[in-house]
């Protein structure tokens, strides 16, 4: 525990300042973290994210398992992203690796899986578990990976849950549980040097839809309990980023909570107490894409407290979304003092949790 908050504190005290003094246009780029269709180095959309490194158009990338061919493959495009930030500023080179059915890295490639959240929790201690992640989250830094988007913290309140319960996803019903086993993820990858995410605030585990597909309504099956493991977690130390889903919750807002500043400033900043780093799930889920364009998915997430918008380039593949994306931003904060000061605020956030990405 001692570790886990010497981390977060060391991140609040960089982002409190300043660190790396950039244009507008460099501080939105930090903001876009995006997927990509290339598995090599030689791949056009490789060369062209590295372009976006390069020159602060982008903060970070992320794989799927499209992107992975092979180890040598995934070490080498890693390597040149990570060569091309400017300044010290690496770029967060992000996965989905839980565990189990959602993982990226897998055997076939000649990664050693590990087992679902309800597997692993069924089989093994918190303790226990610890030392599986260890190794888990050993390989994913080997692999050249700095973030991973786990644990996922929701609980599995609804066995009939199409995205959660279905695939095993959820280490219990129960939230001191859920919190115990995530704390243990969270500081296996801390010693392995990577960044986490908790996830999909402020809770997927009661739904009866899938956020992929659509609209998520919480609002009937949604209970307070499923933000403790969020509370206690923050509280102990152990959060990097947190990613908000795009979930319907309208005792709370007719928006989801990807885009509500009634979750994210109200809920997650202010009654949570979470200063650290906001990012949504994928913006480009049927949720969201399926309601909003591309301007008003932008504008709405940052307004509501959003820090780095996710995007698989999947629904409409295309080298030019991340321009697209950050010419919103800088079009709005041209317009909107009130807009650039998020910029500039979610770019502090990033430069403090970006100093803790070693090597």
């Amino acid at each position: 525990m001692r570790f886990a908050k010497t981390f977060l504190a060391m991140a609040l005290t960089l982002s409190a300042g300043p660190a790396f003094a950039q244009s507008l246009e460099q501080m939105a780029g930090q903001m876009i973290v995006v997927g990509f269709g290339g598995s090599d180095v030689s791949d056009a959309s490789v060369k062209n994210l590295t372009a976006e490194i390069a020159s602060s158009g982008i903060g970070g990338v992320m794989y799927l398992k499209v992107n992975v061919k092979s180890r040598a493959a995934v070490v080498a495009m890693n390597k040149t992203f990570i060569d091309a930030a400017p300044g010290g500023l690496k770029p967060f080179i992000t996965l989905d690796q839980e565990g189990g059915a959602v993982e990226r890295l897998t055997e076939s490639v000649g990664f050693a899986e590990v087992g679902s959240a309800d597997a692993i929790a069924a089989e093994y201690s918190p303790e226990q578990a610890e030392a599986v992640y260890a190794r888990m989250a050993e390989g994913v830094a080997k692999w050249g990976f700095n973030v991973n988007f786990a644990p996922v913290v929701d609980l599995a309140t609804n066995p009939n849950n199409q995205v959660i319960a279905k695939f095993g996803r959820a280490f219990s019903a129960k939230p001191d549980e859920v919190t115990a086993y995530a704390e243990a993820v969270v500081a296996a990858h801390h010693r392995a040097g990577l960044i986490t995410a908790i996830k999909h605030f402020p809770g997927h585990g009661s739904s009866t839809a899938d956020s992929h597909e659509g609209y998520v309504d919480i609002t009937r099956s949604w209970e307070q309990d499923e933000l403790s493991p969020y509370a206690r977690m923050f509280n102990d130390g152990y959060a990097d980023f947190v990613m908000v889903g795009h979930l319907i919750n309208r005792n709370y807002s007719e928006e989801p909570a990807s885009l509500a500043p009634e979750w994210i400033d109200g809920v997650l900043r202010t009654d949570l107490g979470f200063s650290g780093v906001v990012i949504s799930d994928d913006l480009e889920m049927g949720a969201i894409r399926q309601h909003y364009d591309l301007k008003q998915t932008v504008v709405r997430a940052v307004r509501a407290g959003v820090d780095v918008l996710l995007f698989s380039n999947t629904a409409k593949p295309r080298a030019s979304l991340p321009r697209e994306v950050r010419a919103i931003l800088l079009a709005e904060a041209e317009a909107d003092p009130a807009f650039r000061a998020r910029i500039e605020q979610s770019y502090r956030r990033i430069v403090g949790l970006k100093a803790r990405i070693g090597g």
